[in-house]
Formats: structure tokens, C-alpha cells, sequence
């Protein structure tokens, strides 16, 4: 029987586009380090033949803790390719709750950017003896593997045995394990999922259904690649369609590579687009009145002409004469900032405001929102010829959906994962009779779009996609004798907010409160001193936690 890896969709790329340009990495100064596609297939054969030199068999685990870069795609290919299990960490988070999951997911193998960050986790990791291999992706430390020294005995092995590689392929099929996620988990608690090569190569082969990508598209990729959507639209996704992708450098330069590289497609966060529509309208205010008139009246058109599109209906002449004379003006301008070439906007990983999405309706980049999960691949997605602002889209082929009782979407697709690991009770409480719950309250329209108006699970999921545990973040403030309760605020917003309900008896006993003791508490929690006790308990926090957490 046939069985369709990972591997397998990686290799027809190569075949049909062996000099098509598949990655190209940055190396400082403007420069870049490219890869054709025949040399990603390459490198990804000698790094799976090097794995199995180093003593990994399938169905081991394997670590990659790794910012978004080309070494960490070659390598989680490899990882793939022989059989093994890549378990990506998210980076964002502190060492400690990394080593936690680097011990939970029970890695025989960690690849690690580079000599400092291994140092940090292993020292996070207090372990004595640890029996773990490491392998630096970049940088060089004594006594430690590097990826090209792996790389090179990978093909000093083919060299050997030319039919290495294959016998590697022939030891596992398409119902091996691919991937584990580090995820929230249907049900609120952080756990780790489990996909399948076929599972994920499923997923992936929906892609030309609703993407119509060829070799000469191209993106840039920067979200972690420990998150599914980044995992499946910018590194399998490019993979089975050929779409060559730039590596950002980070956040602050990204700006500047969206307007030199000129993506044909982008994936992001709402917290990228929501940055530009901030930038864009502060930009806005700054102009004399009749600009800001007449940008608020393109605007207005814009819209209009959006909604009649959407309804299928004829846009009148005079509004189609205006628009395009507002476009060159204005929309065109701001379209160049992401390269003026982009066909494909895509916002995934958290919700995606309705006001924002017909914002950019309006200036001529529709954003097309998805829907996914860890545990259900890619379900959804908006068509490019008509997507619907606040709509997670259309459900994809081979893919059903339907809507319980209680208003929790259900999925049934080939894409779904095939559990938690070691937590079969987590497993059975989310797979009913085939049927994922997702935790999230959706609905239909009779055009057939999904929308997702809310969610069953306790969770904060951020506008740039960061998930949030209340009950952590709460937790942290139970020691504080100031603080009696405390809510959390954050769920599609860019930053944590915190509302406290204060001990006001605690209050009047602080240090420069006599002249407050007595008076109403509206008053006291109010004051001064009590108001800087606040901030230290936030940011004895803070401390404790990773960045997009704190308050």
C-alpha cells in the first residue's frame, strides 16, 4: 500500500521544482542564505540518515527549541523523515516551563539554536545526569554535536550505503506520529498532541482547494514554529505547493522585509494587522482636515462598495470611477507596505475583529480569516473571491461540521489528532465517536460560513495568537494579602489587563496611610501608597511570567 509521508510531499516538490528557491535565510547585512528546493530534499535525507547514526529509531521524541529559521525547517523535516517524533518548543516562554515540557514530552534528543540557550535549559533542567543528546543548530560548543556536523555524517553514511535513506523510509508509513504539539488542550489545561504523518499530509493536500499557490509565490515567515498554523501554512504548506519562504530577522525589522520582499502571501496574527490599521489611522489624524476628509469618504466608498460585493450585487459606476481614483491616491500606498504584491492576506491564530477585517476590505486587502486547532489541523477558511469580514470561512473538502446541542462545533476530518499524549482520559474527553469538541461556540449561515461567537474552555487567547492561562496568572496573587480577588482581561487584546478587588483593611495598615484611615474604601484603595502596593504585587508577577502574560 502507499503510504504518503511527510517526506513524500517534500520530494514531489523537489522533482517537479528541483531550482525553484525554497528557502532563504538571512545571514546579516541584508544578505541571504537560499535553498532550492532539490537541497532541502537533500539536506533533509542526510540530517533523518544522520538521526539513525546517533542511535534514533522511529517513534522517538525529538526536541527542536529553535526561533523560526531555516536550520530549524531542515531539521524538523529530518526529524520527520526518519520515523522520529519533533516536539517543538515555544520559545516565548522561560527556560523553567520549557524544561518542564522538554521533560513531560520525555525528548531523547533536543536540537537547540544555539550554545546559550542550551546552557540555559540544561541548567533549568537540574538534572544531574542528564542522559539527553543535544544538538546545536547554530554555533558551536565543545563536546557538543552541531546540525552540520550531523549533516555530514548523514552523507558520509549514504555514502556507504546508498539505499540507507530508503531503508529509513520503508521502517515507518503514513500512521506513523509526525508532530507533537505543545497545546492548550480542548479542555483549558496545557497538554500534547499527537498528528500523524497522514494526518498532517491530509491537511496539506487541501491547500490547492482553496489556495491557488504555485512556485513563484513566495512569503515570510516569523510566527513560532512551534504553533500549528505556522507549522502548516508557512513550512508544510510551502513544501507541497513549492512557495519559496523568507525568514524575518524579528518583529522590529519585519516592517522593512514585508516592503523589499513583496509577499505574494502572508500569515499573521491580528496583533500585525491591528499595528498597521493603529499606524495607519494615527498617520491619518496628523493630516489637515480636508485629507482626513477625503481619506473618511474613500473609506466610506470603499466599505460600501465591499458590502455590495459580498451580496453579489453590481457596483455602481460612479462609486467604481471614485474608488479607483482613491486607490491610486491613497489605498495603493498603503497596500505597498506589505510589497503591493500580496494576493493572499491571511489572519490566523486568534480571532480576527469584524471592524478590522472590513477595514481592510474597504482599502482593497481583504483578509482572509481560517479557523484550526492543534487537534483538528486547518477546517476553514474564507474564499478568496468572497470572503466574509467576521467569518472563519467556508469548511474545506473532506472535512465535516456540525453544531451541538449546546452550540460547541464538532469536527470529523482525516486531519484530526490522534490524541494526548499519555492522557487518554484528556483524549476520550475530546474524541466522541470520531467527533472532535472543539470548546468553541460557533454558528452557520446559510451561504454556508462558519463564525465562532465563543468559547466553552477557560482560556485567554491573545491577538497575536499567545494563549493565556487565567487560572496560573490568578493564582500568582493568592499570597498577597492586599489582593482579594482578581480577574483577568485579555481575551483578542494585544496585553493583559487586570481588575483587583482590594483588602481595605489591609490597606489603611501600609506604610504613609494614617491620614486615609477612616475614610470610605472608594477612597482608600485609591491612595497613593496603596496604588504602589498594587504595582509591586503585579510585578512581582510579572516576573514569573513569560512576556505576552504578564499585566
Amino acid at each position: 500500500m502507499y503510504s504518503r509521508t511527510v517526506y513524500t510531499m517534500l520530494e514531489e516538490t523537489a522533482i517537479a521544482f528541483p531550482d525553484k528557491p525554497a528557502l532563504q535565510q538571512p545571514v546579516g547585512n541584508g544578505q541571504y542564505r537560499a535553498y532550492t528546493w532539490s537541497q532541502v530534499r537533500d539536506t533533509v535525507q542526510w540530517i533523518a540518515v544522520g538521526l539513525r547514526t546517533i542511535g534514533v529509531e522511529p517513534g522517538d521524541m525529538i526536541a527542536l527549541q529553535s526561533e523560526t529559521r531555516a536550520e530549524f525547517y531542515v531539521a524538523d523535516l529530518g526529524v520527520m523523515s526518519t520515523g522520529a517524533i519533533a516536539a517543538a518548543l515555544y520559545t516565548a516562554l522561560p527556560l523553567a516551563e520549557q524544561a518542564h515540557a522538554l521533560r513531560a514530552c520525555e525528548a531523547k534528543v533536543v536540537l537547540v539554536e544555539n550554545p546559550k540557550v542550551m546552557r540555559g535549559l540544561q541548567t533549568a533542567l537540574q538534572e544531574a545526569a542528564d542522559q539527553r543528546k543535544w544538538i546545536l543548530l547554530t554555533g558551536e560548543a565543545e563536546g557538543v554535536l552541531t546540525l552540520a556536523e550531523l549533516i555530514a555524517a548523514g552523507k558520509k553514511q549514504l555514502d556507504q550505503e546508498p539505499n540507507g535513506f530508503e531503508h529509513i523510509r520503508a521502517s515507518f508509513d503514513d500512521n506513523a506520529t509526525a508532530v507533537l504539539y505543545m497545546t492548550s488542550g480542548a479542555t483549558g489545561e496545557p497538554k500534547m498532541g499527537l498528528v500523524t504523518h497522514k494526518a498532517l499530509v491530509t491537511n496539506v493536500d487541501m491547500t490547492p482547494y482553496v489556495l491557488p499557490l504555485t512556485p513563484d509565490d513566495c512569503t515570510v515567515a516569523f510566527l513560532p514554529s512551534a504553533h500549528i498554523a505556522q507549522r502548516v501554512v508557512s513550512e508544510l504548506m510551502p513544501a507541497r505547493t513549492g512557495c519559496c519562504v523568507w525568514f524575518s530577522e524579528g518583529l522590529s525589522k519585519l516592517p522593512n522585509e514585508l516592503r523589499t520582499i513583496r509577499p505574494t502571501f502572508f500569515l499573521s496574527p491580528p496583533r500585525v494587522w491591528e499595528r498597521m490599521y493603529s499606524s495607519i489611522t494615527a498617520e491619518i489624524r496628523k493630516r489637515p482636515a480636508p485629507i482626513r476628509k477625503m481619506f473618511y469618504l474613500a473609506l466610506g466608498m470603499g466599505s460600501k462598495a465591499a458590502k455590495l460585493r459580498r451580496e453579489g450585487k453590481p457596483v455602481p459606476a460612479y462609486i467604481a470611477s471614485s474608488l479607483k481614483f482613491f486607490d491610486a491616491l491613497m489605498f495603493s500606498k498603503i497596500r505597498e507596505r506589505m510589497g503591493g504584491r500580496l494576493r493572499v492576506p491571511i489572519s490566523g491564530a486568534a480571532p480576527l475583529g469584524k471592524d478590522l477585517a472590513e477595514f481592510f476590505e474597504a482599502i482593497g486587502m481583504p483578509l482572509m480569516e481560517g479557523y484550526g486547532l492543534t487537534e483538528g489541523g486547518v477546517t476553514n477558511f474564507n474564499p478568496i473571491q468572497r470572503p466574509k469580514p467576521g467569518s472563519i470561512g467556508k469548511v474545506l473538502p473532506g472535512i465535516e461540521l456540525k453544531i451541538a446541542d449546546d452550540g460547541e462545533l464538532l469536527i470529523k476530518s482525516p486531519a484530526n489528532f490522534s490524541g494526548y499524549y499519555k492522557d487518554p482520559a484528556a483524549t476520550a474527553a475530546v474524541l466522541r465517536d470520531s467527533w472532535l469538541a472543539t470548546g468553541d461556540i460557533a454558528s452557520v449561515d446559510v451561504e454556508g460560513y462558519y463564525y465562532i461567537t465563543g468559547r466553552k474552555k477557560e482560556l485567554i487567547v491573545a491577538s497575536n495568537g499567545k494563549k493565556i492561562y487565567p487560572t496560573r496568572v490568578e493564582g500568582l496573587f493568592k499570597t498577597e494579602p492586599l489582593i482579594n480577588q482578581v480577574l483577568l482581561i485579555g481575551d483578542k487584546l494585544p496585553y493583559v489587563t487586570a481588575l483587583f478587588t482590594l483588602n481595605a483593611a489591609h490597606a489603611e495598615s501600609l506604610k504613609g496611610m494614617e491620614e486615609w484611615k477612616g475614610r470610605q474604601p472608594s477612597e482608600v484603595v485609591l491612595a497613593a501608597p496603596v496604588v504602589a502596593e498594587v504595582q509591586k504585587a503585579v510585578s512581582r508577577a510579572n516576573k514569573q511570567l513569560a512576556s505576552f502574560e504578564q499585566i
